[in-house]
This record gives C-alpha cells, structure tokens and sequence, in this order.
C-alpha cells in the first residue's frame, strides 16, 4: 500500500446528526462524533480497494479539532489522506469542511486486520 491513497465522504447535515440529538452537547449543530464518523468513513474508503480480499481496516486512535459550527442543511465533506504505511498500522491526515471552510482537522490511525479473525475474537469474549 503506498501513501497518498485520499477519499472524500460527505454528508448533509440532518436532526440526527446535531449534537442535541446525538447527546455530545445541547445545541442544534453538527456533532464532534458525527464530524468524526466521516472523518474515520474517508479513511477507510481511502485504502478499501487497496486491501488483499477478506482484510479490513479498524479505527484505532482519532485525534482532531472541532472548531466552527455547522447548522442543519449544510453539506460536510470530510477528506482523509493515507500519509504513512507501518506493516498493518496506516496514519492519515483529515480535514472537515463545510461550505464556509474548515470545521476541523487531524490524524486518523487505522490498523489492517483479517475480518474473520477479528469477528471471531469478539464472539470468544461472548462465550
């Protein structure tokens, strides 16, 4: 997998994705957690297609700002780009706009995993 893989996810904002809903805050603005979703949803579509058959890829660290509102109706886009490849640990710069700039910005750590292995850990901690 080489660096540079980018992908854009967007979305227009809607009740369910305002804070007040969501239960981050208490205002009718766009949730961090939903401005995050997208954020880590542009970083796996980034690398998906770039991925042996069966592989995935899981969210391991975010770490990002929030710092302009977006009210209901806007459209967000959220860009992540794959900025370094370490064996199965994949770092990605990302960026959410709006359609009056930048909303917030950081660094994504996904990590490579074998579908099947991962689900079969989870059912083992449920038996």
């Amino acid at each position: 997998m080489e660096t540079g893989l980018t992908h854009t996810s967007t979305l227009t904002v809607e009740s369910r994705h305002l804070a007040v809903h969501v239960g981050s805050g208490d205002l009718e603005v766009l949730a961090t957690p939903i401005m995050a979703a997208l954020m880590e949803n542009a970083a796996m579509m980034a690398v998906k297609e770039a991925l042996d058959e069966g592989m995935t890829t899981v969210g391991g660290h975010l770490s990002t700002s929030h710092i302009k509102p977006t009210a209901p109706g806007q459209t967000v886009c959220a860009t992540a780009t794959l900025t370094a490849v370490d064996g199965r640990k994949l770092t990605f710069k990302v960026t959410a706009r709006d359609e009056y700039g930048t909303i917030g910005e950081g660094e994504h750590i996904r990590f490579i995993v074998d579908r099947q292995k991962f689900m079969a850990k989870l059912q083992a901690q449920t038996h």
